[in-house]
C-alpha cells in the first residue's frame, strides 16, 4: 500500500521510517528539506518535492497542532481521490479535528484522528500507542496502517482520540510536577534522588514520570525526552479547555497549567518538557542530580 507521510520530525520521521520497514510504499514530505533528505535516506522511503506529491489512498500526518494540519489538507485535498483517508496522528484540538473531518468529506475523503503516546525510539521501533477515533470502518482501514506503528485503541467517534490524548498528556504534566516537587523537597530533607526513586517505583506514588522521564532524561542532566515543553503546553491548554467545558472540577489542571506557562515563560526557546523540572530546581534553590 502507497501511504503518504507529511511530518518528519523526531515522531514523523520515525514513524515513516517504519512503515517503509514494513513494506509500505512511503512518499513523504517536510518542510525542513533537511530533514526530508535524511529520511529520504532510509530505503523504502521517497521524498516528495511539495504536499501534493503526498496524494495516496492513505496520508499520514504528524504536525506540531491543528493549524499545521488544516494548511497541509488544504493542499493536498484537491489531489486526493475520493475514498482516501487522511489519518491525523499528531495532537490538536478536537473541535479542529471535526472541521476537518467536514472539509475532506466535501472530497469524499475520510479523516480518522489517531494521535501516539510514546517516545521517538517507541515510533522508530513499532511500540507506540495509538489511540484511533472515526467512523468504525474508517478506523478498520486505518489499522491495517496504525498496526504497523503500535497498539491502536479505538476510542470513539472523530475527536476522541485528541480529546484522550490531551487529558491524557495534562495527567502526565501533573505526574511529572508532583514528582519533581516531592522529590526537591525530599533532597532538602537530605534525601537521595536515587534511593527515593527506587522507593517511590516500588511504591504506589510510581507513575512514568518517576520510572522514565527523571531517571532517564533528568537526574543524567540530558533533559532529551525528545518531546519538546511548547508541545506539551498546548496538550495541557486542550486538557483544561476540556475540563471546563466538562463542567467538573479542575483545581489540578488549572494549577498545572499556570506552573507550565510559567515556565514556559522563563525558559530557553526549544525546551524539553521535562525541563520544567530544571525550572522547578531554580525556584526551590536546590538540585536533584548528583
Amino acid at each position: 500500500m502507497r501511504v503518504g507521510c507529511a511530518g518528519l520530525g523526531a515522531m514523523g520521521g520515525g514513524m515513516c521510517r517504519r512503515l517503509a520497514d514494513r513494506g509500505f510504499d512511503v512518499v513523504a514530505y517536510d518542510v525542513d528539506a533537511g530533514v526530508a533528505a535524511e529520511a529520504g535516506a532510509h530505503p523504502g522511503v521517497r521524498t516528495a518535492a511539495g504536499v501534493a506529491e503526498l496524494a495516496a489512498p492513505v496520508v499520514v500526518t504528524m504536525l506540531p497542532d491543528g493549524a499545521a494540519v488544516r494548511q497541509v489538507a488544504g493542499e493536498l485535498l484537491p489531489h486526493l481521490a475520493a475514498g482516501s483517508l487522511i489519518i491525523d496522528t499528531g495532537s490538536s484540538a478536537p473541535e479542529d479535528t471535526l472541521a476537518l473531518g467536514s472539509a475532506a468529506a466535501a472530497h469524499g475523503v475520510s479523516v480518522v484522528d489517531a494521535p501516539v503516546s510514546g517516545s521517538p525510539a517507541a515510533a522508530r521501533a513499532g511500540e507506540l500507542t495509538l489511540m484511533a477515533a472515526g467512523e468504525p470502518g474508517d478506523v478498520e482501514r486505518a489499522e491495517q496502517v496504525l498496526g504497523a506503528l503500535g497498539t491502536v485503541y479505538r476510542v470513539g467517534p472523530l475527536g476522541a482520540g485528541h480529546a484522550l490524548k490531551a487529558l491524557n498528556n495534562l495527567l502526565s504534566a501533573v505526574n511529572l510536577a508532583a514528582v519533581a516537587e516531592v522529590m526537591l523537597a525530599g533532597r532538602a530533607f537530605g534525601l537521595e534522588p536515587a534511593a527515593m526513586l527506587e522507593v517511590i517505583n516500588a511504591s504506589t506514588g510510581r507513575n512514568h514520570a518517576s520510572q522514565t522521564k527523571l531517571p532517564d532524561h533528568v537526574l543524567p542532566g540530558t533533559f532529551d525526552s525528545g518531546f519538546a515543553l511548547r508541545l506539551m503546553l498546548k496538550d495541557i491548554r486542550i486538557g483544561t479547555s476540556l475540563l471546563d467545558s466538562a463542567g467538573g472540577p479542575a483545581a489540578f489542571g488549572h494549577a498545572c497549567r499556570n506552573l507550565w506557562e510559567q515556565a514556559h515563560e522563563e525558559l530557553p526557546a526549544g525546551a524539553d518538557n521535562v525541563e520544567v523540572v530544571r525550572w522547578l530546581e531554580h525556584a526551590s534553590g536546590r538540585e536533584l542530580r548528583a
